[in-house]
């Protein structure tokens, strides 16, 4: 007789609860068992220490006579060190597809685009900041020069209005 250490899904609608059981390979699900040898709760946080529990000597009995885990059950097992859980680490699985790396590459131009006007804005503004203070050193440069020859005018422009 074939035996797997496998979940039994018990809980309410949408809230479920596993035990984890040794059971025979034909027998459903959450049907005949053989024996329990621990529980999880999902609906608990990742980190908890009551999301999944399992009683050490039992497994460890099953697993000596033979019980092989389901993916899942074996995932637990290497977690807790008794188990050597290889599977499920496919590197091809994880990566993105043809069309997200589309998006990816039109996401990569929009970025170098919108980099690109940044730098020509920040250039047309130093280049105008550049004009603006020469436009203002001259314009200081021609206040300098200008009142000099203004300024005999201006002192007779003020004394003729007097002498009237």
């Amino acid at each position: 007789m074939a035996v797997k250490l496998r979940l039994a899904r018990h809980g309410a609608k949408k809230r479920p609860y596993y035990r984890i059981v040794a059971a025979d390979v034909r027998a459903p699900r959450d049907g005949r068992f053989i024996e329990q040898v621990g529980a999880y709760n999902p609906m608990l946080p990742k980190d908890h220490e009551k999301r999944v529990e399992l009683d050490v000597e039992k497994v460890q009995a099953w697993l000596k006579k033979g019980a092989r885990p389901t993916e899942r059950v074996a995932r637990f097992l290497g977690a807790a060190g008794m188990w050597e859980w290889t599977a499920g680490n496919n590197p091809e699985k994880g990566k993105p597809g043809e069309k997200a790396l589309e998006r990816i590459e039109e996401r990569k131009e929009k970025a170098e685009a919108r980099a690109a006007a940044e730098a020509e804005a920040k250039e047309a503004a130093a280049e105008a900041k550049k004009a603006a203070d020469a436009a203002a050193k001259q314009a200081i440069e021609d206040a300098k020069n200008a009142p000099a020859e203004e300024a005999p005018a201006e002192a007779a422009a003020e004394e003729t209005p007097a002498e009237e």
